[in-house]
């Protein structure tokens, strides 16, 4: 279970945000996560809720996540498309010649402090 070390890794992220801007408590921490990031969202929110456990700072936090849909464009035909409804072959013109734009991200978009 990689999401784990994610969680882990956005909790450092928080805590540098937090010690810069002089927080002392989080309240909520809202992620985009691409749809083809590979992260399952329910794993990632579990493991969130047992790290804040053991955090000061996040403890009673919700993480908030927010999903981006995948888009690949074809570099033959210049358009965009659904990559998990079309995968790899672009569905205009039949060329693999693609690019996934995104959806594979995970993005720390948000912190709510109180």
């Amino acid at each position: 279970m990689h999401e784990l070390g994610i969680v882990v890794h956005i909790v450092k992220m928080v805590e540098e945000v937090g010690e810069q801007n002089s927080l002392t408590s989080v309240s909520r921490v809202k992620l985009t996560l691409g749809e083809v990031s590979g992260v399952v969202p329910d794993y990632l929110v579990d493991c969130w809720r047992w790290t804040a456990e053991k955090n000061d700072l996040i403890r009673d936090s919700v993480l908030e996540v927010e999903e981006a849909p995948a888009v690949t464009v074809c570099n033959d035909c210049g358009r965009t498309y659904s990559t998990v409804e079309h995968g790899r072959t672009c569905p205009y013109c039949a060329s693999e010649n693609t690019v996934l734009v995104t959806g594979d991200q995970i993005e720390l978009t948000e912190i709510e402090a109180c």
